[in-house]
């Protein structure tokens, strides 16, 4: 038994969810492809048009792992329910942004949008818990604090999609951490949750790695940080979230405190171009916002592959991080 699941309801759930994601995804990118709906990958020579939105396999897997887990594991009903409200409306915030585009302010206010849900079922405990400290009484700053815990992973995520296989990657380890700090820190609500969005992650990577045959798009990314968001207050791993996430969060910062603050995509200067080899350079512009792909190219010009590798070993360093985290909890 793991935290009262049994192991083969588990692996079918996250096998089922896996299959449903691997099959969609082609599927969803051809379609968006027949559409119109593609996108230029600069950091190609060729500059290939490659389908986007691709993230909406994500979305429907997500609805389809949750109604499962509802299935298999009916006491968890209203947990499910609002996590995947959470998901639902940060990928309807994400949709419009693919196809109409979002004033740089109202995104954010629209995702705040998404802790909704969350507060009005009441399913969060204002008690985190700290290492070495425990659990904690934070009544008011919580409740505060939650429109944050859904829109900064949201924002965090969309941030780091600039690269292929970028935003899948990392969120991939990062689920697969939560998934198993839930274990150490027996939140089943957790457990459950972040094994439909790892398995998820895993089957659209396999599309969206280096070289990408479709991107997420805002639908996609947005929709997988809020799901991080709300798996981190409904199963109540709020600090594990934080310290997985912190490379996507710290690279959201780097670019909003380097640009002085939201602006509009049009109004920000490129912070990398690339060059004829196929290399990607670091600009010398000083307007040019200062982002995590900046500064990994800040000694020399990289190869997109190469980048990644340093955006993955970034997200393990922090995935131990956050295990040794769960486990300093009492």
């Amino acid at each position: 038994m793991l935290l009262g699941f049994e192991p083969l309801q588990l692996f079918f759930l996250f096998f089922s969810s896996f299959i449903v994601c691997f099959v969609l995804t082609p599927i969803v990118m051809r379609k968006m492809k027949q559409v119109g709906i593609v996108g230029v990958d600069v950091h190609k020579t060729d500059k290939p048009e490659i389908p986007e939105m691709g993230g909406l396999s994500i979305v429907f897997t997500l609805i389809f792992g949750s109604f499962l887990s509802v299935v298999l594991f009916s006491e968890y009903f209203e947990e499910v329910m609002v996590f995947l409200a959470v998901v639902l409306i940060a990928a309807f915030v994400g949709i419009i942004d693919d196809l109409r585009g979002l004033n740089a302010l109202l995104k954010p206010f629209l995702l705040v949008l998404a802790c909704i849900p969350v507060i009005l079922s009441g399913l969060y405990s204002p008690h985190p818990a700290f290492p070495f400290i425990g659990k904690t009484r934070l009544t008011i700053i919580y409740f505060v604090l939650i429109p944050l815990v859904v829109a900064v992973p949201a924002n965090a995520a969309n941030m780091i999609d600039v690269l292929n296989g970028a935003m899948s990657g990392t969120c991939a380890i990062i689920a697969g951490t939560v998934l198993v700090c839930s274990l150490i820190l027996d939140s089943e609500v957790g457990l459950l949750l972040s094994l439909i969005l790892f398995a998820s992650l895993l089957a659209f990577w396999y599309f969206n790695r280096y070289p990408a045959r479709g991107f997420a798009g805002d639908t996609g990314s947005l929709s997988v940080g809020a799901a991080l968001g709300g798996i981190a207050v409904v199963g109540s791993v709020e600090i594990v979230v934080l310290v997985a996430m912190m490379p996507l969060i710290m690279n959201s910062f780097y670019i909003l405190a380097s640009i002085g603050g939201l602006k509009e995509r049009r109004e920000i200067e490129r912070p990398t171009y690339l060059m004829p080899d196929g290399y990607i350079s670091a600009t010398e512009n000083p307007k040019a916002p200062l982002t995590l792909t900046r500064i990994f190219l800040i000694r020399r010009p990289l190869k997109e592959g190469e980048i990644l590798k340093g955006f993955y070993l970034l997200a393990l360093v922090s995935a131990v991080l956050a295990i040794m985290t769960a486990l300093l909890i009492p």
